[in-house]
């Protein structure tokens, strides 16, 4: 498909699209009188239904990252706003305007063996009693899954659609992200030990549990499904940071790659699982992470875990995450709820 970048700045110096490295285009702009623009072409829409990107501008003084100026179309992201390009066809998901439960938050701070306590936000839909015993979906990274891929409007919509029975949602927040979720043991004590049976005091909780998270978030949710608390019996993964030195010497200068590569080697070479589990994964066709996914998926698989995975035509962001909820959680989570 092909796309045009253009930028009306005329008093910069250079322009730049910065956008995910995984799409492989040219990315500096070339002057056309006042303006500047770039002739590219993206992949189908089949490997690529969305873009987010924003232009590095060069001045003679400083340098900015600004949006695009000629395209109205923009979403949140982690790192700011980015200028979204949408290729013909792509729909955002439908429960984002479906009938949704009213819900409400309640704040938790779940304390154990890491340094900080783990705070947690507890969504649950209005006018159930707290004792009264619903399944529970533990998410990482919970806030910006909730900002960003706006997953309670998600779990509201499913519920008040009936295609979800009503649940409970543990948002935890990433204090110390990359020491945590890189397969700390004392966050994976915490979490799987103290931290769920504080949750499990507050509110009555209806096995299985489910873990979730994206990149990072991924990872720490397989480690916590394959060894925590045997109430756990789901995890949903997206885009899911399983490097390998086979598959991910690009990630080599991570800080934590090592732990990271050497947990990753140990879910691998599981040849029989100790408890099986309901895994689904996501991760975008063209991410980088795409093959080490491949290859943890089909691992889980051949360990006795029933695991699916689903490509989808985006890349590493919220958005793209959201997309993907319905139908690849939703089916873990009718599998092992209803």
């Amino acid at each position: 498909m092909r796309f045009e970048f253009v930028c009306s700045d005329p008093d910069v110096l250079s322009v730049h699209v910065d956008c995910d490295r995984a799409v492989a285009v040219p990315r500096t702009l070339n002057r056309q009188g006042p303006n500047w623009s770039l002739d590219v072409i993206l992949p189908p829409a089949d490997q690529l239904a969305r873009l987010e990107y924003r232009f590095q501008l060069r001045g003679p003084e400083q340098d900015l990252l600004v949006l695009d100026d000629t395209n109205p179309r923009w979403v949140p992201s982690v790192f700011g706003e980015r200028s979204e390009w949408v290729a013909p066809g792509y729909r955002p998901p439908w429960w984002l305007t479906a009938r949704a439960v009213p819900g409400e938050y309640d704040a938790m701070a779940l304390s154990g063996r890491t340094r900080e306590p783990v705070p947690v936000t507890v969504w649950r839909p209005s006018g159930i009693p707290d004792r009264e015993p619903l399944p529970l979906l533990l998410c990482h990274d919970g806030p910006e899954y909730d900002q960003l891929a706006r997953l309670t409007r998600y779990a509201a919509a499913l519920i008040g659609e009936g295609i979800l029975p009503p649940h409970r949602i543990a948002l935890a927040q990433p204090v110390r992200r990359d020491a945590w979720y890189s397969g700390s043991p004392r966050y994976l004590r915490t979490v799987a030990g103290p931290g769920l049976d504080q949750v499990m005091q507050r509110y009555a909780v209806r096995s299985p549990i489910v873990v979730m998270g994206a990149s990072l978030g991924g990872l720490v949710s397989l480690l916590l499904g394959v060894e925590g608390n045997p109430m756990i019996g789901g995890v949903f993964s997206q885009s899911g940071s399983f490097f390998h030195k086979a598959t991910d010497p690009m990630e080599r200068g991570f800080r934590r790659f090592g732990r990271i590569s050497e947990r990753v080697a140990e879910l691998l070479a599981t040849e029989r699982a100790d408890r099986p589990l309901r895994v689904g994964m996501t991760c975008g066709v063209l991410e980088e992470n795409a093959a080490n996914n491949r290859v943890m998926a089909r691992a889980l698989a051949a360990a006795g875990h029933t695991v699916s995975y689903a490509e989808v035509p985006d890349l590493h962001n919220y958005i793209a995450w959201r997309d993907a909820l319905d139908p690849h959680l939703t089916a873990v989570l009718t599998d092992l709820w209803t």
